[in-house]
């Protein structure tokens, strides 16, 4: 095979969003080298591609987290069976997806662990031996790590059966500091994914169907994807104090009576990964918002006589020198490949800006650049290049938010009545604004009839003005992974 051939085929291969949505998201992970298969059913290897997207994620959100007074611990991974039955409801919301340990190399275990599927079995233990007095509140404690639910219907980044994230667990002395910490911590998620994922969320309240098994309220912001369904983007828990009284942390307040905490918990995922690559991906690949991009920018020299080369490569070097420290930049300088090959390749794995240079840029002191979403091509002299590339990017991170922005509220419907939202998924996707007061059974016929479920009550409820006439708020529907 040609050279040439290859590059066609390079991208032909992938498929086009409009034929096949699903196949398209699992061969653009698969080919842009961010995650694979693993030998663990249901378990997937995160690359070094898409583990430094995940890293760029977690230093960013980390900061925020940190800002608001929280401090990072960890918890053990394996769950004594006792502790989780200790909490029955939320046994009865996780068993189906609880991997057990049964053996310690070969002996049979006492006690059955479980590999953790979120962690406030085992917080709840901790805490209720850590706090004595009003003075120890408030806790504030953050984990990254891994956890594992069985699950029976898997797909890479969005639903596997160890996947990654962080999980906060605090504890107040009065329900009204911990509601508060329920909407901080809301409102820190929103403003990271809009702000670094540039992925536009609506924030608000889940259902009762809809909340975390043994909590008072959940709140979630959910966005949505290129194919016209909702993802859960980052959930947030107002526990009360149910799981305290379950596991007796208890504090004895300024009058010296002896009090149940009050907790919150909240987290987000790998599961995020997906949702940049269903958010701004097209035929040709991913679209990474430059915030999280292992790579910013990419070189590519361009040479075809040997005399040509000794001065590309040196001008190269200087342009590398002058941008770093201020943007994350590769040179892309392998000899297996030709041009035309780096630049469907770096297409494919959504680097934001491709910086060209061959014997003319070279000559004329620039470099030509081009941006991955939109294809626009600018000439940029190398002494311009260290305050020029960065605007740039900030560019292209504000570009991506907008079209995203302007694709979710062009598949936002506005529907009076049950008939109408039926109607609209009998031919359509996307998000459906309903005038909605709690109904259980309202909404377990909707999920029967459409698939649709619902996945929040928007705390600003100002785009929806008007659309209820007798005060009840609006609700948003959809189908959803």
């Amino acid at each position: 095979m040609s050279d040439t051939q290859a590059q066609k085929q390079f991208v032909e291969d992938l498929t086009d969003q409009s034929d096949d949505f699903s196949r398209w998201y699992t061969e653009v992970i698969r080919k842009s080298q961010l995650a694979d298969y693993a030998p663990v059913r249901g378990c997937m290897v995160i690359r070094p591609y898409g583990y430094a997207i995940w890293e760029h994620m977690q230093s960013l959100l980390d900061r925020r987290i940190k800002a608001t007074g929280h401090q990072n611990a960890y918890f053990p991974l394996l769950i004594p069976e006792s502790l989780l039955a200790l909490e029955a409801e939320h046994v009865e919301g996780f068993a189906p997806e609880v991997a057990w340990v049964t053996h310690g190399g070969k002996e049979k275990l006492e006690e059955r662990y479980c590999v953790r599927p979120t962690s406030e079995a085992i917080i709840g233990h901790m805490y209720s031996r850590w706090i004595e007095s009003y003075r120890d509140l408030p806790v504030l404690i953050n984990q990254w790590c891994n956890v594992m639910r069985w699950e029976k219907v898997t797909r890479l980044f969005l639903r596997t059966a160890e996947f990654l994230w962080q999980e906060g667990h605090t504890a107040h002395a009065t329900g009204e500091e911990a509601q508060e910490e329920v909407l901080r911590m809301l409102e820190v998620y929103r403003d990271f994914v809009e702000t670094e994922l540039a992925i536009p969320v609506y924030a608000g309240p889940k259902s009762e169907m809809e909340k975390f098994a043994g909590a008072d309220m959940t709140y979630a912001i959910e966005a949505l994807m290129r194919d016209g369904k909702a993802l859960q983007a980052g959930t947030s828990h107002n526990l009360g104090q149910h799981f305290a009284k379950v596991f007796d942390i208890t504090f004895q307040d300024e009058q010296g009576r002896r009090q149940y905490v009050y907790q919150t918990s909240w987290g987000l995922t790998t599961r995020m990964i997906g949702a940049l690559i269903m958010t701004h991906g097209d035929d040709q690949g991913l679209k990474l918002p430059p915030h999280v991009a292992p790579i910013q920018a990419v070189v590519v020299p361009i040479w075809r006589k040997p005399e040509e080369r000794a001065a590309v490569t040196e001008f190269v070097n200087r342009l590398r020198h002058s941008l770093e420290g201020r943007v994350r930049v590769w040179v892309d300088d392998r000899d297996q490949y030709t041009p035309g090959w780096k630049y469907n390749e770096h297409e494919l794995r959504g680097v934001p800006v491709r910086l060209e240079v061959g014997p003319r840029d070279v000559a004329q002191g620039a470099v030509m650049s081009v941006r991955r979403d939109t294809r626009a091509k600018e000439s940029i002299r190398l002494e311009h290049l260290p305050e020029r590339l960065p605007v740039l990017l900030e560019d292209i991170q504000r570009a991506l938010f907008q079209a995203a922005l302007e694709f979710r509220d062009q598949n936002t419907s506005r529907v009076t009545s049950v008939a109408e939202l039926e109607a609209h998924f009998a031919e359509r996707r996307g998000f459906v604004a309903l005038p909605w007061k709690d109904d259980a059974d309202a909404e377990t016929a909707i999920k029967q009839k459409t698939g649709a479920t619902l996945r929040c009550i928007p705390l600003d409820q100002k785009p929806f003005s008007g659309l209820s006439k007798d005060g009840a708020p609006v609700a948003l529907f959809a189908r959803a992974y």
